[in-house]
């Protein structure tokens, strides 16, 4: 792993940390409240963030195949499917998880997002559109492709699948963010374009977002018991 890898990384970590340390002296410095400090320096953080690890991958993004590159077609084809292939993982894993494993479906990192963004709308650029270009360039780019060349394809993807979960604080999600990052996985490694991945990460995260906003948490909680109920009748529960 290159050395400015190694830099984008610390870079992620620093920003995910920083609120300890940033968000008291918004506090102090400016007449808000506990909760506007912790949003405002998350979204800058995040935003602050992407320009470092942007600008650190611009040897990256100078070997990325040109818009004349035969790939460049299948780009939004792949996009689109992704999205499907990407949604198809995540309801077979849900499945799993709670026909077998007992695990409810709900997401308390999902849920904790929606609560900050249902107070304070302007978050949603965080979970829709930047923190899926640097998770996917992370986790996907550096971790997975820098796993990728040392072992195969499934110990790589399972494995940055786990860093995944777990920086995410709920591993008993595991299988889901597993079949989810080998759906993230598998498109990189066939476009070759990481722009893939997080075009399908925006989208899936995007579509969370309006789906949340546009429900009350008893339809929420209604469709959720729906579900369980549709599962339990495809099983034969």
């Amino acid at each position: 792993m290159t050395k400015r890898y190694w830099y984008v990384i610390l870079t992620y970590i620093i920003m995910q940390f920083s609120g300890i340390i940033f968000s008291p002296i918004l506090l102090i410095l400016f007449p808000i409240t506990q909760f506007e400090a912790v949003v405002y320096w998350s979204i800058f953080s995040f935003i602050a963030g992407l320009v470092v690890v942007l600008y650190l991958m611009k040897p990256d993004m100078k070997k990325t195949p040109s818009r004349n590159d035969q790939r460049s077609g299948n780009l939004v084809l792949w996009s689109i499917l992704g999205v499907f292939m990407a949604y198809f993982a995540q309801i077979f894993a849900g499945i799993i998880e709670m026909q077998v494993f007992n695990i409810e479906a709900n997401s308390e990192n999902t849920q904790l997002i929606m609560e900050i963004a249902r107070a304070a709308p302007i978050f949603v650029v965080v979970p829709a559109l930047v923190a899926p270009i640097l998770e996917e360039i992370i986790f996907r780019k550096i971790i997975f492709g820098g796993l990728y060349t040392r072992t195969n394809f499934f110990i790589a993807a399972l494995l940055s699948a786990l860093i995944f979960a777990l920086i995410h604080g709920e591993p008993e999600h595991l299988l889901r963010y597993g079949a989810i990052g080998f759906v993230f996985a598998f498109l990189y490694v066939k476009t070759k374009r990481i722009l893939v991945p997080i075009i399908v990460h925006m989208a899936l995260n995007t579509m969370a977002v309006i789906i949340q906003f546009s429900l009350s948490p008893e339809d929420i909680e209604r469709m959720q018991r729906e579900l369980e109920q549709l599962q339990m009748i495809f099983i034969g529960g």
